[in-house]
């Protein structure tokens, strides 16, 4: 391999691409990864054999070409599940020569019901929202009739321009829905009013959703219309890997090295070294506080754009350092908790074990605790619980800043809270519980707000550096999916090979005009 690839982050856009690299060209990629473990935000952690999906990360996607990439590292199921076997559910299985059986290989790749709702009232709301007999229950026919008049006005009068977060919302579920299910969710998250977010963030996470769209789904499953696309939004199912989505990354990772790519973790890049308008290397860090300058051809960063560009040094001009030093980002804290049950019992048609119910993750609409969502581990693979089905374990999440109190908590004192607030909104009983423990993720959502209406300024400068490429979440400061992160990896990857000097085709990844790659029923 005559050529090298230096990739700062090894999550999935880093070893996305690092595979790319070895699969379709000569040039051998070297991954750079602060952390000791790699998948980045998609890791799966681990506490006494049970193991955390840290933020719940569903492989689904419409893009067909990172479904089937997913596909080549763990293949799809077989033969059931624990889970599946103990109900003796029938699940769409792969009909592949082969095909992997989870109760006898770890290599597989599972595929899982989703079920995801709104706690709300300490009651149970559908998630997207449905106008059913159990939201209007749930709500009451005055405040349901509030929201139907208020959508219409919407309808008719839409807010214009459409400048905000919440100009975006309103338009597309009216105030009244709004101000029950969105807006103190959505300030949950950034921490900041819905109001002084971008409505960019809309576009991206809450594409194609409204409530015209939730009656048209309703109408389509009450029909058995299958026909035309399903907002990903809607999806009923998805594939997980047998042990988290970091099961997949380490797989890669490990093809990855097999096939002559390095990856160095506890390693740092805290500077890029600039010559005539190009990367020339980085210097990089270890945990011992030893430098290296690591040379390089082609430089493909997926670190937060923020420290990108400091670590460029006096070679940005002015207004890309101002613009950049004032982006935002939220982190990521969760509390691993194991107990003997919960509380909430299952009240749906779905069957569980152990009256569990079948949330794969809860949004915590509750204004009386910090608390943003709730996952149900034993839901997303049973494997991910070490005495699975007598315990069941859960995730209770928290957005933060590292500036915050929450943030700054000792794990003793995070736990102490989670658990509180557990206990106060009727999740589970303290004397059920077993076990606690608490991680963290560092900017694990990119915002749209501080100096987020200058990032053109940002992207314009690096786009003209011709050997550096931005992919991924963080590396674009996108809240892209997991698979838009893959794709722009690829795509940047498909540059490369093809000595393509633009950058819009990976830009345009998770945009409107880029989602013609519908998934058909």
């Amino acid at each position: 391999m005559d050529k090298k690839a230096i990739i700062i982050g090894a999550g999935p856009a880093g070893l996305s691409a690092a595979s790319e690299l070895l699969e379709r060209t000569e040039i051998k990629p070297v991954l750079i990864e602060e952390n000791d473990f790699v998948g980045g935000i998609s890791a799966t952690m681990t506490y006494k054999n049970n193991k955390i999906d840290m933020g719940g990360h569903r492989f689904f996607t419409k893009s067909e070409r990172v479904n089937d990439w997913w596909l080549s590292f763990l293949p799809l199921q077989g033969k059931a599940s624990k889970d599946d076997v103990l109900l003796d559910r029938k699940i769409e299985l792969s009909r592949e020569e082969n095909a992997p059986d989870p109760e006898k290989t770890d290599k597989v790749m599972l595929k899982r019901n989703r079920v995801s709702r709104i706690f709300y009232l300490k009651t149970f709301f559908d998630y997207p929202v449905s106008l059913n007999f159990n939201t209007i229950k749930g709500l009451g026919i005055f405040r349901m009739a509030k929201i139907t008049l208020s959508y219409f006005k919407a309808l008719l009068l839409p807010i214009k321009p459409e400048k905000s977060l919440e100009d975006f919302l309103i338009n597309r579920f009216g105030r009244e829905l709004y101000l029950t299910f969105f807006k103190d969710y959505t300030e949950k998250l950034w921490g900041m009013e819905c109001s002084e977010i971008s409505a960019e963030w809309g576009a991206q996470r809450i594409k194609g959703i409204s409530i015209l769209k939730v009656l048209m789904q309703i109408f389509k499953s009450l029909t058995g219309h299958k026909g035309g696309k399903t907002e990903t939004s809607f999806i009923d199912s998805f594939m997980y890997p047998k042990f988290g989505p970091g099961h997949l990354w380490s797989e890669v990772a490990e093809k990855v090295v097999a096939r002559g790519g390095e990856i160095r973790l506890r390693q740092k890049v805290s500077e890029l070294v600039m010559e005539n308008g190009r990367v020339k290397a980085v210097v990089v860090e270890n945990s011992r506080g030893q430098k290296e300058i690591v040379e390089g051809d082609i430089f493909m960063s997926t670190m937060p754009v923020k420290d990108l560009i400091k670590a460029m040094g006096s070679n940005v001009p002015e207004n890309v350092k101002t613009a950049a030093s004032g982006l935002m980002y939220r982190d990521f804290r969760v509390a691993g908790v194991l107990l003997d049950k919960l509380l909430l019992k299952n009240n749906t048609k779905i069957k569980t074990l152990n009256e569990l119910i079948p949330d794969t993750w809860i949004y915590v609409q509750e204004k009386n605790v910090h608390m943003g969502r709730i996952q149900i581990f034993n839901n997303w693979s049973p494997y991910l619980v070490a005495e699975f089905p007598d315990k069941v374990w859960i995730g209770l999440e928290y957005f933060c800043s590292e500036e915050d109190e929450l943030w700054k908590m000792s794990d003793e004192d995070f736990v102490a809270l989670a658990l509180g607030e557990g206990c106060k909104i009727g999740i589970f009983k303290a004397e059920d519980v077993k076990d606690a423990c608490s991680f963290k993720v560092k900017k694990a959502y990119p915002a749209y707000f501080g100096t987020y209406d200058r990032f053109e300024e940002i992207r314009s400068y690096t786009d003209k550096i011709d050997n550096l490429y931005l992919i991924g979440r963080n590396g674009m400061h996108r809240y892209n999916n997991m698979d838009h992160s893959v794709l722009t990896a690829m795509v940047a990857v498909d540059n490369i090979a093809n000595h393509i000097l633009r950058r819009d085709n990976i830009w345009s990844v998770n945009t409107e005009a880029e989602y013609h790659e519908e998934k058909k029923e």
